[in-house]
C-alpha cells in the first residue's frame, strides 16, 4: 500500500481579517501550487480521471475515510511493527496482540477515522471490523514466514529526480536484500488479487518503485512481490532494465499531460464504473456538479493539443 502526501491538506493559522475579533484566528489550507512530484497513487489517479487528480492535488478537497482503506492502514502498521520482535517471537498471537495498540495509535494520529464507528454505540461493527483485520493478519502467515525474514527496510520513503527534473516519490512497504545483494520489493494488499487481464495495472506501482530504486541505487530489483491478504495470493514479477525504461517514458508522458492540464485548467472527467465510489460527485460535471473555481493562473490552451490524460504507447 502506498501512502502519498501529495495534495494533503496541512492547516495554516492566519491572523484575524477585517471585522474579526482580535483574538480570532482563521484556519485555512495551504495556498494552491502546481504539482512538483509524482507518486504511484497520484499517477494512477490521473490515468483513471484527470479531474480526480485535480480535486486531490490542486483543490485538495477532503475525503471521508473508508472502513476498507483504514483497515488496510491498520494491518500494514501491524505487519511493520511485528518485525520489531525477535524472529522466534513473530507469531500469529503476537501479531494479533498488536492490533488494539495500533488502532489506538491510528485514532490518535488521524482522529477522523473515529467517525467510521460514530453510529456504532454498542461497538458491534467495530468488533467485526477488528476481527476482519485479525483474519487478514493471520492469513499473511500462510503466505510468508516472518521468522525467516529480516527486512532491510520497512515503510521506506524513496524519492528520485529524473534528468527532466520530475521527482518521483513513494513509500515502499518492505525491502528485502539477499546476502548476494539481490533486492526484493514487497507490497501488502488487503484486497483480493486482480484477474490476470488486470495484473499489469496492479504491477504499475511496483515498477514505479523499481524505477526509483534503480535511479537511486543503480540496481534493478531482482523481484517485485505483491502479497494479497484478501485472497491469499502472491503475485511476483522479475523486472529487467527495459521494463523500467518503459515505465520512465510513460511517466514522462504522463507528467507532460499533467503540466498542460495545470497550465490550462483543462481537467476532464473520465467516467468509469469507479465513479460510484468517488467522494467528489457533488463537484463533478458528470453528476451535475460544478468544480470549485480554479485556484491557479491559466494560459490559453494550445491548438491541436492531445486530450488531457491520454498517452501514446509505452
Amino acid at each position: 500500500m502506498e501512502t502519498s502526501t501529495e495534495g494533503a491538506t496541512r492547516p495554516d493559522i492566519s491572523p484575524a481579517g477585517p471585522g474579526e475579533a482580535a483574538d480570532t484566528v482563521v484556519v485555512t489550507g495551504p495556498p494552491a501550487a502546481p504539482p512538483t512530484s509524482l507518486s504511484p497513487s497520484r499517477a494512477s489517479d490521473f490515468m483513471q480521471c484527470p479531474l480526480l487528480y485535480r480535486f486531490r492535488v490542486i483543490d485538495r478537497l477532503p475525503e471521508k475515510p473508508s472502513e476498507a482503506a483504514t483497515r488496510g492502514t491498520l494491518v500494514h502498521a501491524v505487519l511493520e511493527r511485528l518485525f520489531d520482535a525477535p524472529a522466534g517471537d513473530r507469531t500469529v498471537p503476537r501479531a494479533k496482540s498488536l492490533i488494539p495498540g495500533q488502532w489506538d495509535r491510528l485514532r490518535e494520529s488521524r482522529p477522523e477515522v473515529a467517525e467510521l464507528f460514530a453510529d456504532d454505540p454498542e461497538g458491534e461493527r467495530l468488533a467485526r471490523w477488528l476481527t476482519e483485520a485479525e483474519a487478514l493478519v493471520e492469513r499473511w502467515f500462510s503466505l510468508e514466514d516472518p521468522s525467516r525474514l529480516e527486512p532491510a527496510e520497512r515503510e521506506l520513503f524513496v524519492e528520485a529526480e529524473l534528468d527532466t527534473g520530475l521527482r518521483l516519490r513513494g513509500i515502499i512497504d518492505r525491502v528485502d536484500v539477499a546476502p548476494t545483494g539481490e533486492v526484493r520489493i514487497v507490497d501488502y494488499k488487503t484486497g483480493k488479487a486482480p484477474r490476470p487481464e488486470y495484473a499489469e495495472g496492479a504491477l504499475f506501482q511496483m515498477k514505479f518503485y523499481a524505477l526509483v530504486v534503480w535511479r537511486l541505487k543503480k540496481v534493478v530489483p531482482r523481484r517485485l512481490q505483491l502479497v494479497y491478504l484478501g485472497s491469499g495470493d502472491v503475485l511476483t514479477y522479475d523486472p529487467v532494465l527495459a521494463d523500467l525504461e518503459r515505465v520512465e517514458r510513460k511517466l514522462l508522458a504522463l507528467w507532460e499531460a499533467i503540466r498542460r492540464a495545470t497550465e490550462t485548467g483543462d481537467w476532464r472527467p473520465r467516467p468509469t464504473k469507479l465513479c460510484g465510489w468517488c467522494d467528489h460527485q457533488a463537484h463533478c460535471p458528470e453528476f451535475g456538479g460544478t468544480p470549485p473555481p480554479y485556484p491557479l493562473p491559466l494560459r490559453a490552451p494550445e491548438s491541436g493539443g492531445a486530450e488531457q490524460g491520454r498517452m501514446g504507447p509505452d
